[in-house]
């Protein structure tokens, strides 16, 4: 199970804790970094600094079908994401006649900012591609190419609503997956099984106290126990 995490080089022990998270529930797991220095390096990234984005990986994780040389099914998430249950039991969903799969969230943040001050955009489908399970080697996901993800004139609107697929290509994971920390609740919305600190987590000093804080700081404490 190829899993992709975004990187930014800011929240770097949330990373570490994400990819803790996964590990520590599946052997299976082959985890990879979306870091910027070294898709360049690569020739895999050429964008300049996107100044909209919220993040260092808003585009490069479009590059998942290309890393993955457009086989099999590959998962990305992004790195302010904690795992509470195996991803085993999230790749057991997929269905091949989806080109990706991710939860159909209705979202719509209640502030201007997020994270450490920045800025929080508003759009259709968002945080839809914050976790995704891609069919690489669907035919419609061969319009991906870094080409494509690094062409100027291909916007994040085009990317982030996965503009180059048909409706019925996109495939719907349960919200459990994605639980948006501030807006489903339990047990209104049932229970996470992944938890999305997407407007700040406990790694910032103004979030060090938000819902979910201390299973995220338990998490980190074991991580942190087994390397010791």
């Amino acid at each position: 199970m190829n899993i992709f995490i975004g990187y930014d080089s800011r929240e770097d022990l949330a990373y570490q804790v994400c990819s803790y998270s996964i590990k520590s529930k599946s052997k299976l797991a082959k985890i990879f970094p979306l870091k910027l220095n070294e898709l360049k390096s690569k020739g895999l990234y050429k964008r300049d600094e996107d100044k909209l984005g919220s993040t260092e990986f808003t585009f490069s994780r479009f590059l998942v079908p290309v890393l993955n040389d457009y086989t099999g099914w590959a998962l990305f998430c992004d790195c302010d994401i904690l795992f509470l249950n195996s991803v085993e039991e999230l790749f057991s969903q997929v269905n091949d006649k989806y080109a990706v799969m991710c939860v159909k969230h209705d979202y719509t943040p209640k502030g201007d900012t997020k994270m450490d001050g920045r800025i929080q955009s508003i759009y259709p489908r968002k945080n839809w591609s914050s976790l995704v399970l891609w069919n690489c080697n669907h035919p419609s996901n061969k319009k991906i190419t870094s080409e494509l993800v690094n062409d100027p004139k291909i916007t994040g609107k085009f990317l982030h609503r996965f503009s180059w697929l048909e409706d019925d290509e996109i495939g719907e994971i349960s919200h459990e997956w994605n639980w948006l920390v501030g807006w489903y609740k339990e047990p209104t919305d049932g229970a996470p099984k992944a938890i999305h600190y997407t407007e700040g987590g406990p790694w910032f000093p103004e979030y060090r106290f938000c819902d979910y804080h201390e299973i995220w700081k338990n998490k980190l404490q074991e991580m942190m126990n087994t390397k010791i």
